[in-house]
This record gives structure tokens, C-alpha cells and sequence, in this order.
């Protein structure tokens, strides 16, 4: 199996609702985005998929959330697993991802996607086997 990453950031603020501290006050951060892919098969280049293919499709998907406040999207704006969290934020992405890739690249499927909205703390998303 061969796994390729492909790594971004983008600034987005967000305020957690139903939450009991700070971070229900809207804040921001610097999130770092990593997403994995997966796929058993390299092509006649050797290549399980192009890096630049893979790095323009999050790259459009992550222009969507740049300087943005997340709770203002539609994807956050209903309480409960719309809450902006970066476990929610990981599942969207990835989900987000699935839906663009499912037609274009049979043969690879998204592992995982890790969002990190400090150095210190990070939420990760991928299905059940």
C-alpha cells in the first residue's frame, strides 16, 4: 500500500457554541491541514497520483475556508455535529474531498485528514474499514 501527503494552512476563525469556556468567544487560528491518501496501484510513471493534482484539489477546497468565520459557512451553521470543532472540520474536509475524488481516482481512496489548529492540538477523520 502507498500512502501520499499532502500538507496546507489557511486562518479561519470560529467560536464553539455549547461550549463552557474561551473558546466559545469567536478566535482564530492558523490551521494546518493534512490529508492522506491511499492506493496499492502506481501508474505507467511509476506514480500513484500526480502530487499536483492532489495539492490543487485540497488547495480549491481550503480556498473555501480561508479568512472565513467557520460558523458562518453553511456546513457549521446548525448546532450539534455542525459545530465547527476540528473534529467536524476534519470529517468536512474529508468528506468534501471524497465526493471530488470518488469519479476522478478509483484506484485511491483518502485515508486521512488531520487538522491541527495549534502545534499542540489536533483532531483527525478517517471511515471505518
Amino acid at each position: 500500500m502507498y500512502e501520499l501527503t499532502v500538507r496546507t494552512r489557511f486562518a479561519a476563525a470560529h467560536s464553539l457554541r455549547d461550549y463552557d469556556g474561551p473558546c466559545a468567544r469567536l478566535h482564530g487560528h492558523t490551521w494546518q491541514v493534512e490529508v492522506v491518501f491511499q492506493g496499492s496501484r502506481l501508474d505507467q510513471r511509476g506514480m500513484l497520483v500526480d502530487f499536483k493534482e492532489l495539492k490543487n484539489s485540497v488547495k480549491n477546497l481550503i480556498e473555501e475556508l480561508d479568512h472565513q468565520n467557520l460558523n458562518m459557512l453553511e456546513p457549521f451553521k446548525k448546532n450539534g455535529e455542525n459545530n465547527p470543532t476540528a473534529e467536524n472540520l476534519a470529517r468536512y474536509i474529508f468528506n468534501s474531498l471524497k465526493s471530488k475524488f470518488s469519479n476522478s481516482l478509483k484506484d485511491v481512496k483518502i485515508a486521512t485528514v488531520r487538522v491541527c489548529e495549534s502545534p499542540e492540538a489536533s483532531a483527525a477523520y478517517r471511515e471505518e474499514d
